[in-house]
Parts: structure tokens; sequence; C-alpha cells
């Protein structure tokens, strides 16, 4: 029987980069993958989703490039041409990882792991052991009952992503990341599209305001948006799609080639041998302490398995730490209220940190600043002039509660934000701190100059 000092079940952007790290602190590392190294992030999430974004966003630029001075004539979307590209994008990416396994002296073992007592795991029928073994299988897309999957005319993400053609109609049911991702890429691509969100507000979690904007947005763009609505029944017997579409107003029947359910994620928990170990679950998560420890000596846990947010590079950090504290080396627990939530729809959304209506539940008083990328010289030039960013400090002390953005890029502008409150930065010092011109970043700072009531060019 091989013997390591850690095995890590699944390697997704949680378990591909607890290995590494681990490695890298001398343990001796393996990794147990049931499919393709890189997991759903890089092989059916993150990274091939931003592939066919990117496709969209070409063509759209195309569409309008009267707008720019220039003339494109006899130009047209290539939609098995554009599905190719992101499964290259994403077979390089696997292949990356393979590298670095082999770079790292990591031993990867292919096929199906399950966890047995006395820290121990069967892949396939044989049997591994290690002082360490950390569960890191992800989650898979969630299904509603009232929305059962067939792969075909009722999809997820993996299916929505490698359609053999582009569908006429669709509808989308779930506003969150992967729902308004698809819903912007196959409107671009000229599929009439419909969102119908639960709740009073696509992109939910986001600030108020933020919400509103992509919704005008993507109203804008053809996108039709159905808020506080539940699809009730499926009819999939006749060449396309019958939902039936529960409203305020009542019932209405909505026909369409294909619905994608884009309803959240369903932890990969099952049969993997938590109940032959004794670990503890609840509510469809590994219980684990700040440390990723479950309750069993040995057995660990990270990313979407656990209570944390389902975000990959929530996964990674856990995994550093995890290994960083098996090492014995002084960690802090990771800080939740600190993680930045991107999503790659057009316009971009991007946050961290308290929206205005939890700052005020909490019982903060407030300063609140926005810019709107309208006044911004770079935004103008560049034809991204929707959208904003919105900053909230806490009034007595100046410490920054939240940053929301949406616009051209801001999934690259939030990390300001999120090393501004890791190190406790006031709204002063932000205001001080000289931003580049002519920038998209310069927002952060006119935000916060108008928090505080010194704002220039608004």
């Amino acid at each position: 029987m091989s013997k390591y000092d850690i095995i890590v079940l699944g390697s997704g952007p949680g378990g591909y980069v607890t290995a590494i790290r681990a490695s890298q602190l001398g343990f001796k590392t393996a990794i147990v993958e049931k499919e393709s190294l890189g997991g759903v992030c890089l092989n059916w999430g993150c990274i091939p989703t931003k592939a066919l974004l990117k496709s969209a966003q070409v063509f759209e630029y195309l569409k309008h490039a009267n707008d720019y001075g220039l003339s494109v004539k006899d130009f047209d979307k290539d939609f098995d041409a554009v599905v190719k590209r992101s499964r290259g994008v994403a077979d390089g990416m696997s292949k990356g990882i393979e590298f670095l396994m082999k770079k790292n002296k990591i031993d990867v073992i292919k096929g199906y792991g399950k966890l047995k007592p006395g820290k121990k795991i069967d892949v396939d029928g044989t049997v591994y052991s290690a002082d360490h073994i950390i569960v890191a299988t992800g989650a898979r897309s969630r299904e509603l009952p009232s929305l059962p999957q067939d792969g075909k005319k009722v999809i997820g993400y993996r299916e929505a992503m490698t359609l053999p053609t582009q569908p006429k109609k669709m509808i989308v049911v779930g506003s969150g990341a992967i729902g308004v991702e698809f819903a912007y890429f196959y409107n671009s691509m000229g599929t009439d599209v419909t969102i119908v969100e639960f709740l009073p507000n696509v992109v939910p979690v986001e600030d108020e305001e933020v919400s509103k904007q992509l919704e005008r947005s993507f109203k804008k763009s053809g996108i039709k948006i159905m808020t506080s609505a539940e699809v009730t029944h499926v009819d999939t017997s006749g060449d396309g799609v019958k939902a039936t579409v529960k409203t305020k107003k009542g019932e209405e029947i909505i026909e369409a080639d294909i619905v994608l359910s884009a309803v959240g994620i369903k932890t990969n928990i099952e049969n993997i041998g938590l109940e032959d170990v004794g670990i503890a679950v609840d509510r469809d998560k590994i219980l684990v302490n700040d440390y990723y420890q479950t309750n069993i000596p040995g057995y660990y846990a990270i990313g979407d398995v656990t209570p944390g947010q389902a975000l990959a590079h929530v996964a990674s950090a856990e995994g550093i730490l995890c290994v960083e504290k098996i090492a014995g080396q002084h960690v802090e627990p990771l800080d939740y209220g600190n993680i930045p939530g991107c999503t790659y729809c057009s316009p971009e959304v991007a946050s961290v940190g308290l929206t205005e209506k939890q700052a005020k539940e909490k019982g903060f008083d407030i300063k609140v600043g926005k810019f709107p990328f309208s006044a911004s010289g770079k935004a103008s030039a560049g034809g991204n002039k929707e959208g904003f960013v919105k900053v909230i400090f806490d009034a007595k002390y100046g410490e920054w509660l939240g940053c929301h953005m949406i616009g051209a890029g801001v999934t690259d502008m939030i990390a300001e934000a999120v090393l501004g409150r890791k190190l406790e930065t006031t709204g002063h010092e932000v205001l001080k701190a000289v931003h580049p011109h002519p920038t998209m970043s310069e927002a952060v700072m006119e935000a916060v100059a108008d928090a505080y009531d010194e704002v220039i060019h608004l």
C-alpha cells in the first residue's frame, strides 16, 4: 500500500493548489482525480466560460465598429468555432496543471476515490494511505424538482458550453453569476434570452444599485427579465420547451428551444466515504474548523464542500491555509468578510464587503460615495460609459466597509478594495493615494472623494 504525507481528493482550483503548496512545504503528496485535472473551474467553469464571453465581447465590438469610426463589412459569428476555441483554452489549461504536477513531483492518481477509516483512500480498488487526507471534491449544477435536467432541452452549465447548435430562444432560470454570464453570451450571439429570477433583483447578492444598473443594461441589449418569478413546470414533449412561469400577476407560458437551469450548486459529497469514516455533515456541507479540520483527526475539507463562499479563489486560499497549518506555520483564519465576488457578463460586476443595506442593518453611521463611468475620461474614450463605482465607509473611523462596481473591466479593479480593507485603509488614505490618469481605476478615488465631499470631476 502506497503511503503519503498528504493525499488530496479532487483537482479543482482548491485541490491542485493545495497539492502544490503541500509539495512546496516538503510533504510527499498525491492527488486523486476521476476526470480531468483542473476540475470544473478549468474544464467546465471559470476558464472556458471566460473564453466564450471574450468571443461575445469581440463580436459586440464588431457590431459597434461604426461607434469607433471604423467600417467593418461581411462579418458573422461561427458558433461551432466559438465553442471549439473555448474547449481549446480549457484543454490547454488542464495540460498546464499536468505540467505543474510533474514540476512539483506530485503523484496523480486517476480514478474514483473513496475515503476509508484509518486515514486511507480507495481508488478503484487500490488503497492508499496518508497522514492527512484533504477532501476537495467541489460541486455541480443543482437541480430543482420542478426543473429536472435532461441534458438536451433542460440543461446545466456544462451543456450550455458545448451546445451543438445555437438556440434561437433560451430561458435562463436564475440570475447569479452563472445565469447572467450565459444570458449575456447567448444574447450577444443573437439568441432571444429571457431571465427568470425568483428574488426581486437580478444578481441578488449584489448591492441593490448594482442590480438595478445591470437590469437596465441587460434590457437595453434586448434581454427580457422577469423578477419575483418562478418556473413551476416545464413541458418538453414538443419540439422545444414550454415553461410555466408564476409571477405576481399570475401564470404565463413561455416557449423556447432550451431552458438553462442556473439555480445554484450541489456539493459532491455523496459516495465518497464520509459516512464510513464518520465525518460530520450539515445541510450539504462538510463541517470544519477555522483550519479545515473535520471532526475526524487526519481528515480535512476545503472549497465548495465546506460552508464558505463557493468560489475558486476561496477554495485555493483555504487549501493553502490548511496545509500551512498542517506544516506548523503560524496562520490566521480566512476573513470571509473580505472575499471579492466577480461576475463576467457585460457590464462586469465586482464587489467586496458590505452592501449599503447591510451596513445600515449592522448599525453603522456611513458615508457613501459614487462615481459614474460616464464622467470618466478613460471610459468615454473606450466607449464603455455604463456603470459606476460605489464605496461605503464608516463615518466615525473611516473604515472601508464595502466597494461595489459595475462596468467594463471592474473585475480587474476590485483587488484595490480587497487589499485596502485587508490593510485597514481609511477613506482619507485612499483619497490621498495618487491614482493614474486616465484610467478606469481613477473612479475608485473619485468615488471616495464623493463620500467625503471632495469630488472634482462630478
